[in-house]
């Protein structure tokens, strides 16, 4: 089997690509139709997605089985300044690639964001999470732009697997662990908001879960997100609890955050997404945040 990933030096290509080359993860072997796959990683200095004739023409040329797109412009603030870079490489690079992969017959893996839902209470209790079948309504150019290329790949590709996920952190890049950890090894105190919630994500366990996807024939929409709802609050108190420095997390508003960045974009208050596709198809088997936490600092070598 070959398998182009896109986005292939970011948190989950970088994941991915390490999980192919050693036919498994923590969570399990590879399934057998994976192991010695041929392994195409590309950015954006190999491919550029937004330039759609030098997209279909790479796809063409190396002719894989399956598209990972793991390629995207996730600074939510500087989507909301920068919104034509957004529409780009979020809406227009998902549609050349849609394009492109239906014209070879092949999967289309494209990974999305629980910020293409607005953030509004879902469920009679208003903390119920939301599953596929709930309707998208964005509030920020990031989440337009990303909901933008879940419809593109829809419309042009036919055999496509939409996987939105949330909160995602790795060993390898920038994210939201070592963010909190760096600013805990310079600063006695930390203020982080605690009325936004949603579900953090262990690269680990999203990458073996599109692993999966990309032998079966479950097309469709999907959410892969770990399982569990907390707060950034919540996240950022376990994430300094388990680097064991001296810094304290306080709880701030969304509005109090706001006021003192006002630079930043709306961000949705409820995001929590349910895997409800994933259990009915291929399983789910996303750990519990904490659980997921807890081992990613067990195997991470501290660097920032």
């Amino acid at each position: 089997m070959k398998i182009l990933i896109t986005g292939c030096r970011g948190q989950l290509g970088t994941e991915l690509q390490h999980q192919l080359a050693n036919e498994g993860s923590v969570l399990g072997p590879l399934p057998d139709r994976l192991r010695k796959a041929t392994v195409i990683p590309v950015d954006i200095d190999e491919l550029d997605i937004t330039d759609r004739e030098a997209t279909v023409a790479y796809i063409r040329r190396h002719q894989p089985d399956t598209v990972i797109n793991c390629a995207a412009a996730t600074n939510v603030d500087g989507c909301e300044t920068n919104r034509d870079m957004a529409f780009k490489v979020n809406a227009l690079g998902p549609r050349n690639l849609a394009l492109a992969c239906d014209k070879i017959s092949a999967r289309l893996i494209h990974i999305s964001t629980d910020y293409v839902f607005p953030g509004t209470p879902n469920g009679p209790d208003g903390r119920t999470p939301i599953d596929e079948c709930c309707q998208p309504a964005p509030v920020s150019a990031y989440g337009y732009t990303k909901l933008l290329g879940e419809q593109y790949v829809q419309r042009f590709c036919r055999r496509h697997f939409i996987v939105r996920t949330a909160w995602l952190y790795s060993y390898y890049g920038k994210n939201f662990v070592k963010t909190m950890v760096r600013l805990a090894q310079t600063h006695d105190r930390i203020t982080v908001v605690n009325d936004q919630l949603g579900n953090p994500t262990n690269a680990v366990d999203l990458a073996h879960h599109l692993l999966k996807l990309a032998v079966s024939h479950d097309y469709g929409i999907y959410h892969c997100t770990g399982n569990g709802v907390c707060s950034w609050y919540d996240f950022a108190s376990e994430i300094i609890r388990l680097s064991g420095l001296p810094c304290r997390v306080d709880p701030c508003t969304s509005a109090e955050y706001a006021a003192a960045h006002p630079e930043s974009a709306n961000r949705p208050a409820w995001s929590a997404l349910e895997n409800r596709a994933l259990r009915c198809s291929v399983g789910d088997d996303m750990r519990d945040w904490k659980d997921a936490i807890n081992d990613f600092f067990k195997h991470w070598d501290g660097e920032i």
